[in-house]
């Protein structure tokens, strides 16, 4: 299986605060992206490359409840939570042919909406993050076409992504799994630290880091 990095997803209360949130951390203002009916959540997004970028996400206080969890612990983010980075997605070329080396954690392959971009991703039952976000969703678009490409120009590209986590050779394995052997960079915590992720990212202004 091979896969590779597609998009980074900072969750937030509002879209407002992730807004802020992001315009703050990397002085670049994201843009509305649109509404996930299926999950009653909207997003906005940062392009980071033709075939990568950052997403912000939060409930969507005009959509009815989804009647099941919503995605990215979102339902788990209180009204006055924080906004941040909190999990990635990786892009693989056939969900398919890899679904029986996805790990049962990761959930099930579903295709999802947002306007006219339509795509499959993995999502864990109860909506949660897997392994605390560290290890990403698992995501497959239909069309040689990247939604990247029709964002507007950010002046931003990733140039780094870490992630910290107390079992590090836990973490490169199940990556390796995935066929993500060097995305991210993996450090070691102290034992019962909290798994965290860091974007490095290059910017107008300079080099930048999200995340925890």
């Amino acid at each position: 299986m091979r896969a590779e990095l597609d998009h980074l997803v900072v969750v937030a209360p509002t879209l407002a605060i992730g807004a802020e949130f992001v315009t703050r951390a990397l002085g670049v203002e994201p843009q509305f992206g649109g509404a996930h009916p299926m999950m009653g959540t909207h997003n906005l997004v940062l392009r980071l490359g033709t075939r990568s970028y950052l997403e912000v996400i939060a409930i969507d206080p005009a959509a009815p409840h989804p009647g099941r969890p919503r995605w990215f612990a979102l339902d788990r983010l209180s009204g006055d939570g924080r906004p941040r980075l909190a999990t990635w997605v990786a892009r693989t070329s056939s969900l398919d042919a890899t679904a029986d080396r996805i790990a049962p954690y990761l959930g099930n392959i579903e295709t999802m909406t947002r306007g006219a971009l339509r795509w499959r991703i993995t999502i864990p039952v109860d909506g949660g993050l897997a392994h605390g976000g560290l290890i990403p969703s698992l995501i497959e678009w239909p069309s040689a076409a990247h939604p990247a490409a029709t964002m507007r120009e950010s002046g931003c590209s990733l140039s780094g992504f870490e992630a910290f986590h107390p079992v590090p050779e836990f973490l490169r394995n199940e990556l390796a799994t995935l066929g993500l052997n060097d995305v991210p960079t993996v450090s070691a915590l102290q034992t019962g630290s909290r798994p965290y992720l860091v974007a490095h990212i290059d910017t107008p202004s300079g080099q930048r880091s999200i995340g925890a």
